[in-house]
């Protein structure tokens, strides 16, 4: 398996190699010893597992975790293709605004890890498009908050030919700057404490 880090300071993309015969294929999603040397620690103790089913075009996030430390995530897509991304949303980190970009598929199966305190979104590329996640903690939705995935000033790059489908949730996500101004968003420093 290979590992890339990405623009946010913490954020890893994984690539595993394929194997590929008669009946099909066989791969791993997730390798302790490579996610081990390339962070100095081992996966985080899994506490949910879950998965999201997409049509085209739905946006999911900007979502993030408002307890501190936050929510550890490995993501992967089983099924069809997503851009997902990973955006930096901890105050004081030198990477503070910055994202990252990785297209997630069931052709590559990579995977991406989101350090606690880092946000995450994704565009659905195509119907039936499937997301799973390992995640550090268990989804308590008083503590999950969002920014707007498509806030201008953030950036992302959603597709020109993606209509946004959202939820009233992401629909109603204020920007990265206001959530900064209201003091929503997560602390760099807790986040590399509690690792």
């Amino acid at each position: 398996m290979k590992a890339r880090e990405l623009a946010v300071l913490g954020a890893v993309e994984f690539s595993p190699t394929r194997y590929p015969d008669d009946r099909g294929l066989f791969v791993s999603t997730f390798e302790e010893k490579a996610f081990t040397e390339t962070l100095g620690r081992p996966l985080f103790p899994v506490r949910q597992a879950s998965q999201s089913v997409s049509r085209r075009g739905v946006v999911r996030g900007v979502h993030f975790t408002a307890v501190s430390p936050g929510t550890e995530k490995y993501v992967h897509c089983p099924r069809g293709s997503a851009l997902d991304f990973v955006v930096d949303l901890r105050v004081g980190s030198p990477t503070f605004g910055t994202w990252d970009c990785v297209r997630l598929d069931e052709r590559d199966f990579r995977a991406v890890y989101f350090p606690a305190g880092v946000g995450h979104a994704f565009v659905a590329l195509e119907d039936n498009t499937v997301m799973s996640y390992l995640m550090s903690a268990g989804y308590v939705a008083e503590h999950e908050l969002a920014v707007s995935a498509l806030d201008p000033e953030l950036g992302l790059p959603v597709p020109r030919d993606i209509i946004p489908v959202l939820s009233e949730r992401d629909r109603l996500a204020i920007t990265l700057a206001e959530a900064a101004d209201q003091g929503m968003l997560p602390h760099f420093t807790p986040s590399q404490e509690n690792r």
